[in-house]
């Protein structure tokens, strides 16, 4: 496809972006500059917003095919994407640093399985019901699409949370402007490339680049519908802030400081190498993970040795390298953050893994995974989301304790409980006031809702309900 540096994607076409500044794309792992792309202006975002209105409001557009049309087009879409997984995981690799057996694992394959999912649930959920109506004569309850969505994607899985939005966003009818995260931007490229090829319509996606000047136009304007938005508590207060006023649907999936709740029968030789995936993926740099490991005092001192041996022993180094298990944060300011929060428990706890750089390491942005022992519930780094990989391991006194010490959060996001007795874990964690929870494992359920409570944010993304989020009901009453 025929694009450069100073492009943005609206209307089917690239053209040249009207903001005159622009922005590097830099590696986490190389720190060398891999491209540019334009800071969109107010004008850009603006005609990227008017080419979606334009082809929503298209009487023989897209909002107004049969659903099996449609559906036909995102099946298309989903083989486009993955025919592009290789190069998508290879991309979010090189800019993120995000390790390569994660990307071809889940940014390789989500956005393709989720655009099938969607295409599958369009055409097996009727746009129209009909109920009789209490007063007499039937009432058609149709299940409409918003209208222009602005969909804003985070840098730390930027394909699968892209998919998140834009996968429902599409079946449902609606017309999108995305911003990808400006660290991660040459990966949404390629997906311009898979709709284009899919032959999704021109002004149903559109791209339009920059940071968070670019985001908050797009918030702001006025001819946009719906905000989707994957980010931070603090962007994420901003968000609901405008959409409030404007009385403005919105979607806000944003940070997490969830606990991990060790209850004092688990076996820990066989089930702390399993509390990897809920804790420190992709270096801690993941929304839902349970960085607060509750533990009982009766085994504190095992549960302290276990987790520090675990991190003791995963391999710090190249992304691209399949036998590293955790490459480097996403940028300096990003590891400069991580290093404050882990200066500041050095005031506050016991230190007894990590806490510095990992040796042979002189470019990246690396952080060595890091424990931290005998911590309060009220310290900063148990109350704050660090998104890093550095872990607090909080003691508690009976199970009723850990309880309340894990619901003594201004988040609620994920959380796992483990434990030799499932239905024991089972009944602990429905006790947990979070959005997500997971019994002796974590991993998100794609067929089923995924999002916050408190300061985790607003709605659910992911399974029907997914789709409905971007849907408005109509009720026509019939005499």
């Amino acid at each position: 496809m025929d694009r450069d540096s100073d492009t943005v994607f609206i209307d089917g076409e690239w053209i040249r972006a009207r903001g005159p500044r622009r922005y590097e794309i830099v590696s986490a792992s190389t720190e060398e500059t891999l491209a540019t792309a334009p800071v969109g202006a107010v004008e850009d975002v603006g005609a990227a917003v008017a080419a979606a209105r334009r082809a929503f409001d298209d009487p023989a557009g897209w909002a107004h095919w049969e659903p099996e049309r449609r559906a036909a087009v995102l099946d298309r879409f989903a083989d486009a994407l993955d025919e592009r997984g290789s190069e998508i995981a290879r991309l979010v690799t090189g800019q993120n640093g995000m390790p390569i057996t994660i990307s071809s694992a889940s940014e390789a394959v989500f956005p393709g399985m989720l655009t099938r999912y969607y295409a599958g649930l369009l055409r097996d959920t009727p746009v129209e019901t009909e109920r009789p109506s209490m007063t007499g004569g039937t009432t058609v309850v149709r299940h409409v699409p918003i209208g222009v969505v602005a969909a804003i994607v985070p840098w730390n899985f930027p394909q699968t949370l892209t998919f998140y939005k834009l996968a429902p966003a599409l079946a449902a009818g609606n017309t999108v402007v995305l911003k990808p995260a400006p660290e991660t931007t040459l990966d949404a490229y390629v997906v311009v490339e898979a709709a284009t090829a899919a032959g999704i319509p021109p002004g149903v996606f559109n791209i339009v680049t920059g940071g968070p000047e670019t985001g908050a136009a797009l918030v702001e304007h006025p001819d946009v519908d719906k905000v989707a938005f994957t980010g931070s508590t603090r962007a994420g207060r901003s968000i609901a802030e405008t959409c409030g006023r404007l009385l403005r649907p919105v979607t806000l999936e944003l940070g997490g400081k969830s606990a991990t709740i060790v209850l004092d029968d688990v076996d820990l030789a066989t089930e702390v190498g399993k509390m990897f995936t809920c804790t420190l993926v992709n270096s801690g740099q993941t929304c839902m993970l349970g960085t607060r490991v509750l533990a009982p005092r009766s085994r504190y001192g095992e549960v302290v040795d276990a987790f520090a041996g675990l991190v003791g022993m995963l391999p710090v180094g190249d992304p691209f390298d399949p036998g590293n298990i955790l490459g480097p944060l996403v940028s300096a300011r990003q590891r400069e953050r991580v290093e404050g929060y882990i200066a500041k428990g050095r005031d506050e706890a016991r230190l007894v893994a990590g806490g510095g750089r990992p040796e042979g390491l002189d470019k990246g942005w690396y952080v060595a995974p890091t424990v931290f022992a005998d911590v309060a519930n009220d310290a900063v780094i148990a109350r704050e989301e660090i998104f890093g990989p550095v872990l607090a391991v909080i003691p508690y006194d009976d199970e009723d304790d850990a309880i309340r010490l894990a619901n003594d959060s201004a988040y609620g996001l994920g959380g796992t409980v483990w434990s030799a007795d499932p239905e024991r874990a089972r009944a602990v964690a429905t006790r947990v006031r979070t959005g997500t929870v997971g019994v002796n494992f974590y991993n998100i359920d794609h067929h089923s809702p995924f999002g916050g409570i408190k300061d985790s944010g607003i709605g659910r993304e992911l399974g029907p309900e997914g789709l409905a989020s971007f849907r408005h009901t109509q009720s026509v009453y019939l005499g």
